[in-house]
């Protein structure tokens, strides 16, 4: 059994931004970014807002003592939400995360993947990089994953460059979400405390 980590340990911040647990009252950011075709773009299909309402209740779950999940983010300057942020597993033949492995107690059996998605107007003003890069400090602080990958449509060349800012390194085209050509990205424990 995993440690729960603390609530107050959850809140990530950056610089400009805040990182607190995705929770149900967050279904409004959650709404913003699924139902938005431009948010979605290289990800899939837009949801429907009655469709993000029922996704709400896997969306909230954490695991590994809270360490693996969703994280809502937030102006600090505001308390505007512009995105979301993910530690979450990565699913190689199904169309979406396998929500049953992300159980409070443990890890779940798959790589972790980083990730963010942000409303259009948030957009070409580094927020995506700062999530990445808080989002890899927590991950080799405060779990206990020995890499963290990501994973992109081969067409979403700006998140690839904010990948590759924050360290992580191609690793070619394999298969995720049920697709054979995904772009693949990898950080390895070692390889962030050399550049952290």
């Amino acid at each position: 059994m995993i440690d729960p980590l603390s609530a107050d340990a959850l809140v990530l911040e950056t610089e400009r931004l805040r990182l607190t647990p995705l929770a149900p009252q967050d279904e409004d950011i959650a709404c913003a970014l699924l139902c938005d075709p431009a948010v979605m773009r290289y990800v899939d299909d837009p949801m429907t807002p009655q469709a993000v309402r029922a996704h709400m209740s896997d969306a909230v779950k954490r695991g590994a003592g809270g360490r693996i999940g969703i994280w809502c983010v937030t102006l600090k300057e505001t308390g505007q939400k512009i995105g979301d942020a993910v530690l979450t597993p990565v699913p190689i033949d199904a169309p979406d995360i396998e929500w049953d492995r992300v159980v409070p107690g443990a890890y779940p059996d798959a790589q972790i993947e980083v990730g963010y998605l942000l409303i259009p107007s948030a957009w070409g003003q580094g927020f995506a990089t700062e999530i990445c890069a808080r989002l890899l400090r927590f991950a080799f602080e405060q779990t206990a994953l020995a890499e963290v990958v990501a994973t992109t449509d081969p067409g979403n060349a700006k998140s690839q460059a904010v990948l590759g800012k924050c360290g992580l390194r191609p690793l070619g085209r394999k298969r995720a979400y049920g697709y054979d050509d995904v772009c693949w990205f990898e950080i390895t424990r070692p390889e962030w405390q050399a550049g952290a």
